[in-house]
């Protein structure tokens, strides 16, 4: 039985089962904090690689299909009472030569992975193995770049420069684009007293990425028609499959675990799809590429970044983030429904329209945002290699790491590390109201604190703050149209499927 825990708006929220045991378990393995980290003991760092070969595997194993994420992370932090451990990570062999890390699992050392002086970012995006370059047209892009490699600062600059220009169109683009949306979603209401949520705003969310970047124009006008996401949805699919498990059941993990962990799969498979979004984007997105151009990047590269950051980051994560923060707004219930309607309904009225100023003016609202970026990260891993002998730290003891070693941060133990936040393992939908927003700097979704800002010498998302104002507006549309909703979710390795099953139409505005 899953238990409620009731949270600070009154309402009562499901948790996992396992969530108040890892509070506990962290909790305990940090038990002696130090006033003082400068004079934290020096520890060796606990935890074994095992045997080559057959410790990756083992390790392998327990991750995936014995233990489970969470629990594979936790048994270990119980076992070595630390939170910073050695250990494997998928996919290991034999895709991944070296899958050995050091493990970091609380708020207090996971921070060192955004310190470009003292590690390295070179193709670390997926962790121990990257994909081939032949799904990105033969060229690292800009994501697997380190901030000291020359053309970071050339494409990211480029990246961050353009989202610049094209500002004033994101707030009126989108609202089209969610006006489209919450058209289908009540059509198939109309038909089927039901709707796929993650379908539709799939749908959505490359339409809008694709039109900020192609001037507006329509996918469905050009080659992609609608197949834009499952294009994108493939070429992904086929790049991470080594990180990811299906779910089926336990007589096939093996035979799973053979087929997509053995030999990476060769790019030639999305070969077709992926030439069909680089020629749509080639073809559309002209004012975008003379731009890089301008810059100084070479045209066919700058296409294939675009395509990248279009697809892997842009769409990917909305895709990913917009379910997350329904599933999560839902679960609150009614009470927080109607605090979210209110506050923006007065807000919209009062400044005569949905504005950037009027999104500011909405702290329950943004504190919604915020705290689903925390208890659900878009990206649960972060890795990095030590540039040099350097020192972590955790919430009570340092760690000496030698130069070269891999560090991996389980972002979801950081971001909901007990000794940070209070009720950590509960959706708070207050927490960043008034003094709450000190726990801002807490927030580390997008490879960086949400209290920096993306620049070319880091390698925090360049559209970080795009993000926060997409979920912004979800929210806004959707509490104009409506007073409440109801749905259903499975819950998946690849995120929540969300199927509405009841709307009520804004009875005030």
């Amino acid at each position: 039985m899953v238990p409620l825990i009731r949270n600070k708006t009154h309402n009562l929220i499901p948790t996992p089962p396992t969530t108040s045991f890892l509070s506990r378990i962290l909790s305990s393995a940090m038990s002696s904090s130090s006033s003082n980290s400068d004079h934290l003991p020096l520890k060796p760092i606990p935890g074994s690689y095992g045997f080559p070969f057959f410790g990756p595997i083992i390790d392998r194993h327990n991750y995936f299909y014995h233990e489970g994420r969470d629990n594979f992370f936790a048994a270990r932090v119980r076992r070595h009472n630390s939170t910073v451990i050695r250990t494997n990570m998928p996919p290991g062999p034999f895709i991944a030569s070296d899958p050995r890390v050091v493990a970091l699992l609380d708020g207090a050392s996971f921070p060192i992975l955004f310190d470009n002086q003292k590690v390295q970012k070179l193709d670390v995006l997926d962790g121990t193995f990257m994909p081939s370059t032949k799904f990105t047209g033969g060229f690292r892009v800009c994501a697997y770049l380190d901030t000291a490699e020359p053309n970071h600062e050339l494409i990211k600059g480029f990246f961050l420069q353009a989202l610049a220009r094209r500002k004033d169109a994101v707030l009126p683009l989108f609202r089209n684009c969610l006006g489209e949306s919450f058209a289908e979603i009540e059509e198939q209401m109309s038909k089927n007293k039901k709707a796929d949520f993650n379908g539709v705003f799939s749908q959505a969310s490359f339409n809008f990425i694709f039109r900020l970047f192609c001037d507006n124009k329509d996918p469905s006008q050009t080659n992609l028609a609608s197949k834009g996401p499952k294009l994108v949805d493939t070429w992904l699919l086929f790049q991470l499959a080594p990180l990811a498990t299906l779910g089926l059941p336990k007589i096939f993990n093996y035979i799973e675990d053979f087929l997509i962990r053995t030999l990476p799969f060769p790019a030639c498979i999305t070969k077709s799809g992926y030439n069909s979004l680089y020629d749509a984007f080639k073809t559309h997105a002209t004012a975008l590429l003379d731009e890089a151009q301008k810059l100084g990047l070479d045209r066919d590269e700058a296409c294939h970044n675009v395509v990248f950051t279009a697809g892997f980051n842009a769409y990917g994560g909305l895709k990913n983030q917009f379910p997350v923060l329904l599933k999560w707004v839902g679960l609150a219930g009614e009470k927080l429904h109607e605090e979210l309607a209110r506050e923006v309904r007065r807000v919209v009225n009062a400044e005569g329209g949905v504005t950037l100023n009027a999104l500011e003016k909405m702290p329950l609202v943004k504190s919604v945002v915020y705290e689903m970026l925390r208890i659900e990260p878009a990206v649960p891993y972060q890795y990095a290699r030590a540039r040099e002998d350097l020192v972590v730290r955790s919430h009570d003891a340092s760690f000496e790491v030698k130069k070269g070693e891999m560090l991996f941060g389980y972002q979801p133990f950081a971001t909901k590390d007990p000794r940070i936040f209070e009720d950590a393992e509960v959706f708070v939908a207050r927490r960043f109201v008034g003094e709450g927003e000190k726990l801002l700097k807490h927030v580390l979704w997008s490879n960086g604190k949400e209290t920096e800002e993306p620049s070319v010498s880091n390698k925090q998302c360049p559209g970080k703050n795009l993000v926060v104002l997409l979920c912004r507006l979800l929210l806004v549309e959707l509490f104009l149209r409506y007073d409440t909703f109801e749905f259903e979710f499975k819950q998946s390795g690849f995120g929540p499927s969300v199927t509405i099953t009841s709307l009520t139409k804004a009875s005030t505005f």
